[in-house]
């Protein structure tokens, strides 16, 4: 029998494609809503090419809460929202952009699922909601300190949104999902990170130096208290993260209606920390390319070490990350190679 209707906001995105894959593996329908700003239109063809089957996509923005009611059926079962901006380095240069978009596409589309009774809610936070942490590894109970950035902090503030409507009534039922460090590509390497300009992010910005689009790649700070000076970081393979996902729709079906309203938190990560440093050495290792690089200042708004305990959800989800940094490099490279080829 098929599963329920999902509607994927952001589901062009480089985490939102790799989850709608996953989503028609495992018989949902996913439903995609995007406005395109960071993704492209060709990724709907891909995704098709992928699984082997059609998509309905409503091209809008997550901030119109009109169009977004409009495009949600009665009976959608749930929501997975991905549709944000990401990037630390630029929400302190676009504080107000990111405030706008990231709070503003939140509760357009929780009044519009409140409009339509759509109750279940799936929600892609960050593990920059911690803040520098003073003990490691990162539990779900690990105390929210003061944000590194702005994107940190609108993802605190929507957790707080969530919380709040979740006292406010009994219908709302939320998972929040709080990524360690995102990385690689589809093992088809027909999707995967496509950053539209500058990458602000390690791996596309390693992957287009080794190809030669970029002259070096920009390792900023090498004077922090970690093991080689960088930054350490828990990087997730997307496919492994996408998968939570669906385990995550699974468990919201399993609750009972008389549990009511609430938000659980979980985080998802490998729960092993990897400096810069060592990734660049990993890459060069697993591809054979050598990767020219230089030492620039730290970077406003970097946390200096995070990597995650998700003991709950291999408890509560029967999730755990299954593919190792290696894997996340080795496809992030093909994902590379293939644009290339491509274009």
């Amino acid at each position: 029998m098929a599963k329920p209707k999902v509607v994927v906001t952001g589901g062009a995105g480089f985490i939102g494609s790799h989850t709608v894959v996953e989503l028609a593996n495992a018989g949902y329908e996913p439903i995609i809503i995007d406005n395109f700003s960071n993704s492209e239109k060709q990724v709907i063809a891909r995704l098709t090419q992928i699984t082997g089957r059609p998509f309905t996509v409503h091209e809008l923005d997550c901030g119109n809460r009109d169009a977004l009611t409009s495009a949600l059926d009665s009976d959608v079962f749930g929501v997975i929202h991905f549709a944000a901006f990401k990037s630390v380095s630029a929400s302190g240069r676009d504080p107000l952009g990111y405030y706008r978009n990231n709070l503003g596409s939140t509760t357009s589309l929780l009044s519009a699922m409140q409009q339509k009774k759509v109750d279940n809610f799936v929600f892609s936070s960050s593990c920059t909601v911690y803040g520098q942490p003073d003990v490691l590894p990162v539990t779900e109970e690990t105390p929210m300190k003061a944000a590194e950035s702005v994107y940190g902090r609108t993802k605190q503030i929507c957790e707080d949104i969530i919380n709040d409507l979740v006292r406010s009534e009994k219908s709302l039922r939320a998972v929040t999902l709080r990524y360690f460090n995102p990385v690689g590509a589809h093992e088809s390497a027909l999707i995967g990170e496509l950053p539209l300009g500058t990458p602000e992010n390690l791996l596309p910005y390693i992957t287009q130096t080794a190809v030669g689009l970029r002259q070096q790649l920009t390792i900023f700070g090498n004077d922090y208290p970690t093991v080689d000076g960088t930054c350490v970081r828990d990087y997730i393979h997307v496919v492994d993260l996408a998968k939570a996902h669906v385990r995550a729709l699974d468990w919201l079906r399993d609750q009972k209606p008389e549990r009511g309203s609430f938000n659980e938190v979980f985080n998802l990560g490998t729960g092993r920390g990897t400096s810069v440093l060592e990734a660049v050495q990993a890459f060069e290792r697993v591809t054979a390319k050598p990767l020219p690089y230089t030492i620039g200042p730290r970077r406003h708004g970097d946390v200096i070490q995070t990597y995650a305990d998700a003991t709950k959800a291999n408890r509560v989800l029967g999730w755990k990350a299954e593919r190792s940094i290696d894997d996340a490099l080795r496809d992030a490279y093909r994902w590379q190679v293939g644009l290339q080829q491509r274009s």
